[in-house]
């Protein structure tokens, strides 16, 4: 009776429910997380491979394409020093997910350092089974 009790046991493990919409938003939070923690520290490689070939930055003075924004981080344009997310939420359309991060972010820009309130937007498209970030958007909020 022990054996077949292992067997069911194994089995249950072996054919597990795909992963529910709770665990892909958790998934998809943490890797939001990850990805304003490699542009904190300019893991440009990194980034790089998340980046979807053609992806979209949109930022207050205007919008980029995946390598300028991959430049800017590199060449230091842009610091990304901190991300203090205050709110997140990931919505999902089929394969794509929708992430919305209210942030207080501390940046360097052009050799200024500032402190902004943003929305800021992700999409994020599944490919193959791996979240590629198609698009990247700040909103900057009138109040804190």
């Amino acid at each position: 009776m022990k054996h077949i009790a292992l067997i069911l046991i194994a089995l249950s493990l072996a054919y597990a429910a795909p992963a529910t919409a709770q665990d892909k938003e958790h998934e998809l939070l943490n890797l939001s997380k990850t990805k304003w923690r490699w542009m904190s520290e300019r893991k440009v490689d990194s980034l790089a491979a998340l980046f979807d070939d053609q992806a979209v930055f949109v930022h207050m003075g205007g919008t980029m394409s995946r390598n300028q924004e991959l430049e800017v981080i590199r060449s230091g344009g842009i610091h990304y020093k901190h991300a203090e997310i205050l709110e997140a939420s990931v919505r999902f359309i089929g394969t794509t997910a929708i992430l919305l991060n209210r942030i207080r972010l501390d940046a360097v820009v052009g050799g200024n350092e500032v402190t902004n309130p943003f929305v800021v937007t992700e999409v994020y498209v599944q490919q193959n089974g791996t979240w590629k970030l198609g698009s990247l958007s700040f909103t900057r909020l009138l109040t804190p």
